[in-house]
C-alpha cells in the first residue's frame, strides 16, 4: 500500500519517482483505482472506473520505462477524463440519463495524445448533464447525482467539470481533463482548490468531445500545480486535422522528458504587468476579498500591480447567453424534438432547450458580430497589461442542499469568465486560501490569445511563494 501523501504529489513528483523506480505505474494505477472507488464514488466524482483498460496500460507503460524507453513526464501517470470525452473502452454519457449507454468506436483526440503520451486513463468523471447547456440551478444536475468538493462534503465542487474538480482535489487522480465554455474549468477549480487551465480557443483539439457550443467550447488541464498544468497542455496541444478550428502554436510551452520548460517566455527588463479588474474583489465575499488581496501583496514582490482597471464596455453577458443558447439549441435539437429531454435531472434542463430553440438568427448573429470589436478591445487592453487578474469566483462553493440563487444572496461582484471566453483568451486558477466553511478560494489569471506562457509563469512563480496547493483536505485520506 503507498502512503497517502503519494498520492497527492505533483504531476512533475510522481515523474521523478517513476523514473527512479521508487514507484512504479502499476501501483500507482491500482492505488488510484481504489481511491476512486472508495473517495471518489463517495464525492460523486466517479462516472465509470476503467480498471481493465487502466492496468494494461500501466503494466505496458511499466514494461517501456524498464526497457528504457521512457516517452515523457507523463508516462506511467494515472488521469481522469471529463465523461463528455469519447472513449471506446467505456460509455460516454455526457452526464445526462438519455445518453447513459451511448459508446463510441474512436478515442476523442486528447485521449490518443494522452495515450501516445505515456499517461494512463483510470477513470471517466462525473459532470453536470450536458455541460450545463439545457440549464441547471442546483448541483445534483447530473446522472452521477451530486459531485461535492472534498474540503467540506456538503458543499459543491462546481460545474460543469464537477468530477475532474473533485478527483483531482482528492487524489483519485494525478490529473484530468475538464471543459469551459463559460466557467466550467475555472469554477470548480476554485471550489476544490487545484490548479485548472483554460487554454486559447482552438489550442487543443475537441474532436471526440460533446459539443456545447462550437464557438466557445475548450478543453484543459485540472492538476494539483500550475507546472503540471503545463505538462498536460504540451501534450495534448496543436494542430488536429479532425479538428478544423484547431491551430498550432509555437508560442506554447514545451517540455523536456525530465520536465524542464524548454521554450521559456523571453525575459525583458521590466517587470510583467498585472490589471486588477474593477469590482471584480470590492464585492466578493469578505474571505475571497482578504485572500485576494493578501495575494496581491504576494505578486508584487515580483510584478507590477495597477488597480481597478475596467473592462472594455461590452454586454457580454447577454451575449455569451445569446450564443450559447442558440448553439446549444443546435447541438441537441434531435433531443430537445423527441422529448427525452424529460430524462434530464435538473427541473430546467428539461425545458430550457425549448426557450433556447427560440432564440433568432438575427439575435445570434448580433451577439456574434459583437464579438470582433470584442477582441479587437481586449487586444489593446493587453498592449499595456500583460495579463488580468481577479478572484476565481466571488464566493466559496455553494451548499450542496440549497438552489444556486439561495446560496449567497447579496454577492454580486463581476468575473472576467464570460468575457474572456468570448474573445477565446486563456486564462488559470489557482488556490488562494481559504472561506467560509473550510472552504477553498482562488485567483485568476488571463493572458492574451496564446499567452499560456504567461499566465505559467505567473501561477508557478505564486505557487512557488506561497504553499496554498500542498495542502491536503483530510476528509481525502485513505
Amino acid at each position: 500500500m503507498l502512503p497517502d501523501e503519494i498520492f497527492f504529489s505533483s504531476v512533475s513528483e510522481l515523474a521523478a519517482n517513476i523514473r527512479a523506480r521508487r514507484v512504479s505505474p502499476v501501483e500507482l494505477a491500482a492505488g488510484y483505482l481504489e481511491r476512486l472507488e472508495t473517495i471518489g464514488r463517495r464525492l460523486g466524482a466517479l462516472a465509470t472506473p476503467m480498471r481493465e483498460t487502466a492496468m494494461r496500460e500501466a503494466r505496458e507503460a511499466e514494461r517501456e520505462i524498464r526497457r528504457g524507453k521512457y516517452r515523457g513526464p507523463l508516462h506511467g501517470i494515472p488521469y481522469g477524463a471529463k465523461d463528455l470525452l469519447a472513449t471506446r473502452e467505456a460509455n460516454t454519457t455526457w452526464g445526462a440519463a438519455p445518453y447513459k449507454d451511448q459508446r463510441f468506436d474512436f478515442d476523442a483526440t486528447v485521449v490518443r495524445r494522452l495515450r501516445e503520451a505515456g499517461a494512463v486513463l483510470v477513470a471517466k468523471l462525473s459532470m453536470i448533464e450536458l455541460a450545463g447547456g439545457m440549464g441547471y440551478n442546483q448541483a445534483d444536475a447530473s446522472l452521477t447525482g451530486a459531485c461535492r468538493t472534498p474540503w467540506n462534503a456538503e458543499f459543491w465542487s462546481g460545474g460543469s467539470s464537477s468530477g475532474p474538480g473533485a478527483a483531482v482535489a482528492s487524489a483519485c487522480v494525478a490529473f484530468a481533463i475538464g471543459s469551459e465554455t463559460s466557467g466550467s474549468i475555472i469554477t470548480p477549480a476554485a471550489f476544490c482548490g487545484v490548479s485548472g487551465l483554460r487554454p486559447t480557443y482552438g489550442a487543443v483539439s475537441r474532436h471526440g468531445a460533446m459539443a456545447l457550443c462550437w464557438t466557445l467550447d475548450k478543453l484543459g488541464p485540472m492538476c494539483r500545480t500550475a507546472h503540471d498544468c503545463g505538462l498536460v497542455l504540451a501534450a495534448i496541444a496543436g494542430r488536429d486535422p479532425l479538428d478544423p478550428t484547431s491551430r498550432a502554436s509555437d508560442a506554447l510551452p514545451r517540455y523536456s522528458p525530465t520536465g524542464a520548460l524548454l521554450n521559456p517566455r523571453p525575459r525583458s527588463k521590466r517587470k510583467l504587468r498585472l490589471a486588477v479588474l474593477k469590482d471584480s474583489y470590492e464585492k466578493a465575499q469578505a474571505e475571497v476579498r482578504a485572500n485576494f488581496l493578501q495575494s496581491l501583496e504576494v505578486l508584487r514582490r515580483s510584478v507590477e500591480v495597477e488597480l481597478d482597471v475596467k473592462l472594455p464596455d461590452f454586454p457580454y453577458g447577454p451575449a455569451v447567453g445569446t450564443i450559447v443558447d442558440a448553439e446549444g439549441a443546435s447541438a441537441f435539437r434531435d433531443l430537445i424534438e423527441s422529448g427525452r429531454v424529460a430524462e434530464l435531472a435538473s427541473p430546467e434542463g428539461r425545458t430550457g432547450g425549448y426557450s433556447a430553440s427560440l432564440v433568432t438568427a438575427v439575435d445570434y448573429l448580433h451577439a456574434m458580430r459583437l464579438r470582433t470589436p470584442m477582441r479587437r478591445a481586449w487586444s489593446e487592453l493587453f498592449k499595456k497589461y500583460d495579463a488580468l487578474v481577479a478572484p476565481s469566483r466571488s464566493t466559496v462553493a455553494y451548499p450542496v442542499a440549497k438552489t444556486f440563487d439561495q446560496a449567497y444572496p447579496g454577492i454580486n461582484a463581476s468575473s472576467p469568465i464570460g468575457a474572456s471566453n468570448l474573445v477565446g483568451v486563456p486564462a488559470i486558477s489557482v488556490m488562494n486560501g481559504f472561506g467560509q466553511n473550510g472552504l477553498p478560494t482562488g485567483i485568476q489569471f488571463v493572458a492574451p490569445a496564446w499567452g499560456e506562457s504567461v499566465l505559467l509563469e505567473l501561477a508557478v512563480s505564486y505557487q512557488s511563494a506561497t504553499d496554498w496547493h500542498r495542502r491536503t483536505p483530510k476528509s481525502s485520506s485513505g
